[in-house]
């Protein structure tokens, strides 16, 4: 599923730059929920997203091994689906393992990058295995990887949401999971790329790390481990979870326009 938000009703402009959403382990477009839509209302320019192959629409293709091989994957898709923004810059903003991929990203295309939000994401090599994968889920992660769609998406908000079960919107990650079921075989070789991951290099576009800190799934330590390797500014919210965006979806909204004024007032380049 790729999601398009803004297009429709603004011409891509010098200061509409968009921004493209990406997203983490076994998720897909749709777990976005509304906040594509409020980002675009919120900058005035394009949001846009992708899936990861092996998730959503991309469900049958097989997922790379590797956070090198999926960004590849990533950015060939990018052209494909977006021809329209080709030779332009855009904004990357990514949460956990998309994370990762911006990151790698951001390093492989420093001309195209122009800002990087990364949403509790982690790096093999600046933490440890038991903060990028908090030990507390170590079985729930087995036992997502080997159930079926239900059980799947149940186990899944509990180690990634930390605000009240909202009903209606687990029964849509249910649903979802039965119209575009990610394969055992596909969540193993993301979880393997993920963690595999290292990089402990800054790109040259503003960086801003965000962070959940009752997030149960990857430690907020690790963001601020990267916050101090990549020499970024850390920006927390004191109740919100690993699927930060649910949680606190106007938070993030201000954060990621925050951000973008940043680079706008550093570099005039917004």
């Amino acid at each position: 599923m790729v999601l398009t938000y803004g297009t429709d009703q603004m011409e891509l402009t010098a200061d509409q730059t968009p921004v493209l959403l990406l997203r983490g382990l076994l998720r897909e477009s749709r777990h976005w929920l509304d906040f594509p839509a409020l980002l675009s209302e919120k900058l005035q320019r394009p949001v846009l997203t992708l899936d990861l192959p092996g998730c959503g629409v991309l469900n049958q293709q097989r997922s790379a091994t590797s956070v090198p091989a999926l960004r590849q994957q990533l950015q060939h898709q990018w052209a494909e689906r977006y021809p329209q923004y080709q030779g332009r810059p855009l904004h990357l903003v990514a949460i956990s393992m998309g994370g990762m991929l911006a990151l790698d990203w951001a390093l492989d295309a420093p001309q195209q990058v122009k800002s990087l939000s990364m949403i509790n994401s982690s790096s093999a090599g600046l933490s440890p295995f038991w903060h990028r994968l908090q030990m507390r889920n170590y079985l729930k992660v087995l036992l997502s990887v080997l159930a079926g769609p239900i059980q799947r998406e149940e186990l899944i908000w509990q180690m990634t949401v930390s605000s009240a079960l909202q009903p209606e919107v687990l029964k849509q990650w249910q649903q979802w999971a039965i119209e575009h079921p990610v394969s055992r075989i596909n969540a193993l070789r993301q979880l393997w790329a993920a963690s595999r991951f290292r990089s402990e290099l800054r790109p040259l576009c503003p960086v801003f790390i965000v962070s959940g800190l009752a997030d149960q799934l990857v430690s907020p330590l690790c963001s601020v481990a990267l916050a101090n390797q990549l020499n970024a500014p850390l920006l927390t919210h004191p109740t919100a979870g690993h699927d930060l965006p649910l949680d606190a979806t106007q938070w993030l909204v201000s954060v990621i326009d925050q951000n973008l004024n940043e680079v706008y007032r550093q570099y005039n380049c917004a």
